[in-house]
């Protein structure tokens, strides 16, 4: 998907454009393409993004490690704000930096571009399910209960010696 540049975005009709896409995301594998549909509103100080999106994605049990499928159905919407600030807030010389309130607002720079496909791929990987069971009600690995190995008792190393004890007088 292309990058939307926001002062762009102003001349469009209703100062909305909405993509539709059928597409594999670069970084996310999928079995099926990423398909629905992207709305980005300038709403003067912040963007509107809201959207609707689909696709199926195996994964791994974490009880039984068997691979599943699994559809992932998104309809977010986020509000992104517009700050000249944006460009120069971000830092990436230092390691630990601060965190305020204020910080945890989404902002990006007005004269900078909107990336929907990265923003896609985030909203896709936050609706992968952390706890992934390929059933509800799975047992996870159960051991397999051996009958025809003679079962061992004890360590045998310790044989010599429990055959030396029983000589031995009380």
């Amino acid at each position: 998907m292309e990058a939307i540049y926001i002062p762009q975005l102003t001349k469009s009709r209703e100062r909305t454009q909405v993509i539709k896409f059928e597409e594999f995301l670069p970084e996310l594998e999928t079995l099926t393409p990423v398909r629905g549909w992207i709305s980005v509103k300038h709403n003067g100080n912040y963007l509107e993004i809201s959207a609707k999106a689909e696709t199926i994605v195996t994964l791994t049990c974490n009880r039984c490690l068997q691979q599943y499928n699994f559809r992932v159905k998104i309809t977010p919407s986020e509000l992104i704000w517009l700050e000249e600030s944006a460009a120069s807030q971000q830092d990436f010389g230092s390691l630990e930096k601060e965190t305020t309130l204020e910080d945890l607002v989404e902002t990006i720079s007005p004269q900078g571009y909107f990336q929907p496909g990265e923003w896609l791929y985030e909203q896709m990987c936050l609706a992968i399910p952390y706890r992934q069971l390929c059933d509800a009600n799975c047992q996870g690995i159960q051991p397999q209960k051996q009958t025809s190995s003679p079962e061992i008792v004890g360590d045998r190393r310790w044989a010599a010696l429990e055959a030396l004890k029983g000589k031995l007088p009380n």
